[in-house]
């Protein structure tokens, strides 16, 4: 007898009332703290803001969608034991998980930082990630990097 099928895991996430952006909604709930929501919303929205001024761009929403594209991991390693030995195999990086580690850098990016507010963090980092510098651009070329590094091993992932 065939076994049952899962439900989906996958949550519904409402755009943000501002840009109407899921991904600006998966921001604000990573840098929300203890359920203040409406305290990340501002931090988040007032981030933006900052980083469009200083980049002189009319729309806060092009800065955020360059700077979280200039993060997007497009492989990864992931480790895997063949023969006693561990490995660590390249991997395409898709969809959910791509959205997954790109939110994730950038906030441990942000709170990396410090000696000033977390808005005045969130747009120092969007302005460095929109300009392909900063920790969360970094974080993504060391994967790169590890994942080229290991090309080698990517017939393991076939098996």
């Amino acid at each position: 007898m065939p076994r049952k099928k899962t439900k989906s895991l996958v949550r519904d996430i409402a755009p943000d009332r501002i840009y109407n952006s899921i991904q600006v909604t998966k921001l604000i709930n990573r840098i929300m703290l203890d359920g203040k929501k409406q305290i990340a919303e501002r931090l988040v929205y007032n981030g933006m803001q900052k980083a469009a001024d200083k980049l002189k761009v009319q729309n806060p929403i092009e800065v955020f969608e360059q700077a979280f594209k200039n993060i997007q991991p497009h492989v990864e390693t992931r480790s895997r034991r063949v023969g006693g030995a561990n490995y660590q195999i390249p991997f395409e990086v898709k969809g959910q998980r791509q959205q997954h580690l790109t939110t994730m850098w950038f906030v441990a990016a942000v709170r990396a930082r410090s000696g000033m507010g977390t808005d005045e963090r969130i747009a120092l980092e969007l302005i460095d990630a929109y300009n392909n510098t900063g920790n969360a651009v970094k974080k993504r070329e060391d994967t790169h990097k590890m994942a080229d590094a290991n090309r080698a091993f990517a017939h393991f992932a076939r098996t």
